[in-house]
């Protein structure tokens, strides 16, 4: 197996921490605060949503993360020229692209580049050249992943949503299937030079096999650290992830 340099990464996502805020319309639990904690606990990155709807992440809460964090904004966010603004007026270290509605609930799915590919292509590019570095979140899906690299992303995010679900429903063959595809991706798209990340609704049963991939560079967790930082605080909480991912690269 190809030995790959470096620690793998955590990314901390404090959206949630904000959508328990303005479910009271107050100023807390405060996702600054959180962010500062994730910090201490020993995150690598936070990442944070700034949705079209503001619905958890506010434009006061980027401000903030981006005057007090000592370690990368990961900013994900839609492919519009609102966020694209946003994005070229903050320049954080990272900006992740994702498919957005509305209506979900949560991200329910891998960004669609192949379809759009000379639009995002153009639309990366002043991203690029302001110093971000651009994540495309991404199914592993191969004309994906090729459509990624061409136009220009350093990065791809496997989203790896259909995987834990199918864990939570112990459908354990269609679960391992896609964890074969998740890895065989990852694989792919390294070899393409593109680094790879993984993420969305990683838990601690769901994490190690997907920490495993050796060209998998970087997991990005949110959800499921802030509902257990309500039993064992959010400190503790990230430790624990913390250490199944180097339990799993050891």
């Amino acid at each position: 197996m190809t030995t790959f340099a470096g620690r793998l990464r955590l990314g901390v996502n404090i959206d949630h921490v904000a959508t328990v805020r303005n479910a009271r319309g107050s100023a807390y639990p405060d996702p600054l605060r959180a962010a500062r904690i994730a910090q201490e606990a020993g995150a690598d990155g936070i990442t944070a949503h700034l949705r079209e709807d503001r619905r958890h992440i506010s434009d006061a809460d980027i401000d903030g993360l981006m005057e007090t964090l000592t370690v990368p904004l990961n900013f994900e966010m839609a492919a519009t020229d609102e966020m694209q603004a946003i994005a070229l007026r903050h320049r954080p270290h990272a900006v992740c692209l994702v498919p957005e509605k509305r209506e979900e609930r949560t991200t329910e799915g891998g960004l669609e580049v192949a379809r759009e590919e000379n639009r995002l292509a153009h639309f990366i590019a002043p991203l690029r050249e302001a110093g971000c570095r651009v994540s495309i979140f991404i199914a592993a899906d191969r004309p994906q992943i090729e459509a990624a690299h061409r136009i220009g992303a350093q990065v791809i995010e496997l989203h790896t949503g259909a995987y834990c679900d199918l864990h939570a429903e112990g459908r354990t063959d269609e679960r391992d299937a896609e964890l074969g595809r998740l890895r065989e991706m990852a694989a792919f798209a390294h070899d393409l030079g593109l680094e790879v990340h993984a993420g969305h609704g990683l838990t601690y049963e769901t994490v190690q096999p997907v920490a495993a991939f050796p060209e998998v560079m970087e997991l990005n967790i949110g959800h499921f650290l802030i509902g257990e930082a309500i039993f064992m605080g959010l400190g503790p909480a990230i430790a624990e992830m913390r250490r199944l991912m180097d339990e799993a690269r050891s």
